[in-house]
């Protein structure tokens, strides 16, 4: 009885289990070639996807999460996905190079998600990109929830103005990145003292910057260099986006979970050089932190030792190592004035060497990753073409050409020419060799041989 029970609760899991899927892939819609003629009728949130695709299978329970959120909040965004191999015509529409490719598609706008595929970053950057562009902050109360929610902003304060032009076409440009307010003087904190009207301010790291269009340049590329906060932990996904900035990444290399002085010395010498020294550093470079070597030693083909200090250059890939022993920040802060003004030698590049030395370790990495999470596959993949060819090369070695039977058959014939009393003596004395000293046996006359007995048959 206990049993049948017991059955019958595992089948009703089951079945919840299998309804709770359905309904969670029923907030995302399959899409068809119809998508692209009824698309500006709503905002969607499209993964374009390929069956085969390891990453697209990894996305796919996240993706039916972010349907359902998106439901259950009522926004206006529609989540669908779509097989880029079957409609492989809108996907390449859509600039769709890869997958899983995340876009927002909001009326003739398509805007790439690169962040990390989790449900919530999805869904911030679904929030983020489906409203206005710049956001009115009418109120310090609504400018204060805003500080609270969001740890990098920027906001316009003032009225019409060219620079409010140029703040909109940034914004329409960089908001997949961060968020974007305006704000008249009254709304901003008091603490904030702006010299002239209008402007442009970042508020991050516990305090606000003012863009200076004479020291900061173009206003889009300072907007691209401030959306990070001064200090981050850096991981993958990060690391390609900080790319964008042209600054060089200072990262700390470090295990977090190792609490010995070694560690926790390097990381609060690097925080303290990105709190510190900013007026010094910041428009050259970012600072972080990462968890582990293993994403380092991948992009610098080698085993960098932990703890450590690492200065990427992105555009070039070229890289600088710590040349010293940080035992303080200012350790640290003489080590950045190296890397500036070249005293640390750049390592690694993009010359055609650093490309074949790529191609060389890529393979290699991708052969190693085979045959570990696959032995069998590897050695599948690997041994059949290898076992072919041997096969292929141990014929080729035992065959005889046909020149060797060729050979044999003249010296057949040869020999029968010989056939006779005369070839038959010739051929026992040759066998038998040089007559012995003292042996009282006649060479006979010198130099005889096969052609003279040829010569004498024929006479």
């Amino acid at each position: 009885m206990a049993a049948g029970t017991r059955g019958v609760v595992l089948r009703l899991c089951a079945l919840v289990f299998l309804l709770d899927v359905a309904s969670c892939k029923g907030f995302v819609e399959d899409l068809d070639e119809s998508f692209k003629d009824s698309r500006k009728d709503d905002i969607w949130l499209v993964d374009f996807y390929a069956p085969w695709c390891g990453h697209c299978k990894k996305l796919e329970p996240i993706w039916n999460e972010v349907g359902v959120e998106m439901k259950s909040i009522g926004s206006p965004v529609k989540v669908g996905k779509m097989d880029a191999t079957s409609y492989s015509g809108i996907a390449s529409e859509f600039g769709v190079r890869g997958y899983p490719t995340i876009k927002l598609l909001k009326g003739d706008l398509a805007y790439n998600y690169r962040g990390p595929r989790t449900k919530d970053d999805i869904i911030e950057f679904a929030h983020r990109v489906s409203g206005a562009l710049v956001r009115p902050l009418p109120s310090q109360q609504m400018f204060e929830h805003v500080q609270k929610r969001h740890r990098v902003f920027f906001v316009y304060v003032g009225g019409e103005s060219p620079l409010k032009e140029k703040y909109i076409d940034a914004a329409s440009e960089l908001i997949v990145y961060t968020y974007f307010f305006s704000a008249s003087e009254d709304v901003v904190p008091e603490y904030v003292t702006l010299k002239e009207l209008p402007a442009v301010l970042v508020f991050k790291d516990g305090t606000h910057f003012v863009y200076d269009e004479y020291e900061d340049g173009d206003l889009s590329s300072w907007i691209n260099r401030e959306r990070f906060q001064s200090y981050l932990t850096v991981d993958g996904f990060l690391l390609y986006e900080l790319g964008d900035t042209g600054k060089l990444v200072a990262i700390a290399v470090i295990d977090e979970k190792n609490t010995s002085v070694e560690h926790t010395r390097l990381k609060s010498a690097i925080q303290e050089v990105a709190r510190d020294y900013r007026d010094q550093f910041h428009r050259d470079f970012q600072f972080g932190h990462m968890d582990g070597n293993d994403y380092i030693n991948s992009l610098l083909m080698d085993d960098v030792k932990v703890p450590t200090v690492v200065v990427l250059n992105t555009s070039n890939q070229q890289y600088f190592l710590l040349d010293r022993q940080v035992t303080s920040t200012e350790d640290m802060v003489q080590f950045i004035h190296s890397v500036l003004d070249g005293t640390v030698a750049a390592q690694g590049g993009d010359s055609i060497l650093q490309r074949l030395k790529r191609m060389v370790f890529d393979a290699k990495s991708t052969v190693v990753s085979i045959f570990k999470s696959s032995p069998f596959m590897g050695c599948f993949l690997f041994g059949l073409p290898l076992g072919v060819i041997s096969i292929m090369c141990y014929g080729i070695y035992i065959a005889d050409p046909e020149g060797n039977y060729i050979e044999e058959e003249r010296y057949e014939v040869s020999q029968g020419e010989l056939e006779g009393p005369e070839g038959r003596e010739a051929a026992a004395a040759e066998s038998r060799g040089p007559p012995e000293p003292g042996s009282g046996l006649s060479p006979g006359p010198a130099g005889r041989g096969p052609k003279d007995v040829l010569e004498k048959k024929t006479d």
